[in-house]
């Protein structure tokens, strides 16, 4: 068994697909069981079955739309003409527009290259640093993902079995605290050379929300339905991937229809993805559930770790490796469905750790040396992967310790998750 697990490790290192390394596993373990293969399949298909699923694809299609068409622009300028009057206020601008963008799109490379044209040329043009100007963009993609209808959190209930509703509010907390950290830095870095950009106007104020008015009620729509009770997840999912579908390719017609099942095709593209680790992972999963490989690890943990804190602590460090060498979403359905039932042994709550999780996992983006935002801001901003590593390490530490605090004070996270 030792052999074949060092095999298919030296094959994902190799560049195998994921779903194959992770099905091939599950098929060994199935087999030497002496369990009928044909369980493999059923538990893939059972991926259908599961609550919220449908949420996953029409979440995805609506910030696909979104990214498409000019809504990246007109986000800028709302928060532009919100905040533009402070001293520093455009990098409080980058902040704020990005973290809403990646709430939608799931996916900070997306944001990156959204909005990372519209924000970084500006930046410099006002006359920030250049090496503060990179690090801002490619860390301020990463965040949203702690923000409703954030594709992660979504996938995290899923795997996890946690109501995403309550993922939803368990987000808010910790991720204002990581723009407030870094909007507090942003502006501390620049207090001496930085003017702001105007005085507040009340006309470029009600011109802004005017022509983003069709973008501005999403989070009103996913949100307020969700908890008002009107309606339930899948079908806010529903309601938000019609109604941008509208907006961007019928009302304002910035998406030709002929371009749809271009933008269809890629949101989909990552959703296969997803789906199929997804399926393949629960099969693994229920292998090793049925083996008792979560009660061995909790029995090995236990002997090794004897309170909640220094399991907390051990699990950071952890998570933190890990975000640097996984994507966030296979690290959600490989790593998940391990780490709960042990952290239940010592009394972590599991949207606190579904909250921990990501917020750790979100520092993956930008951790040293295969982080991903690294690269393509690279690519997109044409600067040298060490200069990039540079421009981004004060803004990893900023991170860092909202992480932290984030791990070592759950009531951040459950303060507006009802109990229960």
């Amino acid at each position: 068994m030792i052999a074949i697990s060092v095999i298919l490790v030296l094959l994902a290192i190799l560049g195998a697909p994921l779903f194959a390394v992770i099905a091939t596993s599950a098929m060994v373990g199935f087999h030497r069981e002496e369990t009928d293969l044909m369980n493999m399949a059923l538990e893939i298909q059972s991926i259908a079955d599961l609550p919220f699923l449908a949420a996953i694809p029409l979440f995805t299609f609506a910030g696909y739309l979104l990214s498409e068409s000019n809504a990246p622009a007109r986000l800028v300028r709302v928060t532009n003409a919100l905040l533009g009057w402070m001293p520093g206020g455009l990098a409080l601008v980058c902040l704020a527009a990005c973290a809403f963008f990646t709430a939608f799109t799931g996916a900070s490379g997306v944001t990156i290259i959204a909005l990372g044209a519209i924000l970084y040329p500006a930046l410099k043009q006002d006359g920030y640093g250049d090496r503060f100007n990179l690090g801002l963009v490619t860390s301020s993609g990463s965040l949203g993902l702690l923000f409703a209808p954030s594709l992660p959190l979504i996938l995290y209930g899923v795997v996890a079995e946690v109501p995403i509703d309550s993922l939803f509010l368990a987000g808010i907390m910790p991720g204002l605290a990581m723009l407030a950290l870094l909007g507090g830095y942003s502006l501390w870095v620049n207090r001496h050379n930085r003017k702001p950009l105007g005085e507040f106007s009340l006309r470029e104020t009600g011109a802004a929300l005017r022509e983003a008015i069709w973008e501005l009620p999403l989070p009103f729509v996913v949100l307020g339905g969700i908890y008002s009770g009107f309606f339930a997840v899948s079908e806010a999912a529903a309601i938000t991937a019609m109604y941008v579908l509208l907006v961007e390719v019928v009302i304002l017609k910035e998406i030709a229809w002929k371009n749809l099942p271009n933008v269809m095709r890629n949101s989909m593209v990552l959703v296969g993805g997803i789906l199929i680790i997804l399926g393949v992972s629960l099969a693994s999963t229920n292998y090793m559930i049925g083996a008792g490989v979560p009660q061995m690890l909790f029995e090995y943990v236990e002997g090794l770790v004897s309170s909640q804190v220094t399991f907390l602590l051990l699990l950071l460090v952890f998570l933190l490796i890990l975000g640097a060498i996984l994507d966030i979403f296979s690290a959600i359905v490989l790593v998940v469905p391990l780490i709960l039932p042990i952290a239940a042994g010592y009394d972590v709550h599991p949207v606190h750790l579904g909250i921990v999780f990501l917020a750790a996992m979100q520092l993956g983006y930008l951790t040293p040396p295969v982080g991903l935002n690294l690269f393509i801001a690279s690519y997109r901003f044409e600067k040298s992967i060490m200069h990039v590593y540079a421009a981004t390490l004060p803004f990893l530490l900023i991170l860092l310790l909202s992480v932290i605090l984030i791990t070592f004070w759950p009531q951040l996270s459950l303060w507006l998750v009802p109990e229960g």
